[in-house]
């Protein structure tokens, strides 16, 4: 079923992870085996819970935290190959993600992630969905305030020429909700990516910081 009919936005502007890419899994299994190696035990689920949805700075400063210290030098590293290895074995974009684009093609649209740009980059280009986004891909790897701020969502939406509240943007995991809640944008939790396993709970959760919307699949968000 539709969900209620949104005004029509003048942009989306979408999380990669888990909005796009399935990344999610192949993603926090790599983290998870990351910190286990470095003495720092953790399974998937305490990868989700504890660094779901931040940039490469918050992770850092969580891990270091826990370390009681620095991270080993060649950290980043090392997980970057981890994860290469866990993406190789296959991944996809989000079911129904390749038919949205292409049904909202006539709409400006961005990337606002946490992730790494040129993994972005990489992952569009494997989807072939490259051509949808060109130059607006905005990565908040690097930025001091990731997600929950809302910065990465308001340079997404400059980047694009358009009004922060005139975007509809969509995101699954709370901590990316947050940030396009306080960047004024109509938001969407989508719950339809692989890590999703509780599906209702989740959704639970992204209603609590403040999504407009709820929606399991991209057949359920309606645009007119």
């Amino acid at each position: 079923m539709a969900l209620q009919s949104l005004s029509r936005p003048a942009a989306i502007i979408f999380d990669f992870d888990g909005v796009l890419a399935d990344s999610e899994l192949p993603a926090n299994h790599a983290l998870a085996e990351s910190l286990t190696a470095i003495g720092l035990p953790t399974s998937f689920e305490d990868s989700i819970r504890d660094y779901y949805g931040h940039n490469w700075q918050e992770t850092e400063r969580r891990i270091a935290a826990r370390l009681g210290g620095p991270l080993p030098v060649d950290f980043r590293d090392t997980h970057r190959t981890r994860a290469r290895a866990h993406f190789a074995k296959g991944f996809a974009p989000v079911p129904g993600a390749t038919a949205f684009l292409d049904r909202s093609c006539d709409l400006p649209r961005a990337v606002a992630s946490s992730s790494n740009p040129d993994y972005i980059r990489w992952a569009l280009a494997r989807f072939e969905l490259s051509h949808h986004f060109g130059d607006h891909v905005f990565s908040a790897d690097g930025m001091e305030r990731g997600k929950p701020h809302p910065d990465i969502y308001l340079k997404a939406a400059h980047g694009l020429g358009v009004a922060a509240p005139d975007c509809m943007a969509i995101e699954d995991s709370p901590t990316g909700a947050m940030a396009a809640v306080a960047a004024g944008m109509h938001v969407i939790g989508l719950c339809a990516a692989g890590h999703i396993t509780d599906r209702a709970a989740h959704a639970d959760a992204l209603r609590a910081v403040g999504v407009h919307r709820i929606a399991f699949g991209f057949e359920e968000i309606a645009l007119l």
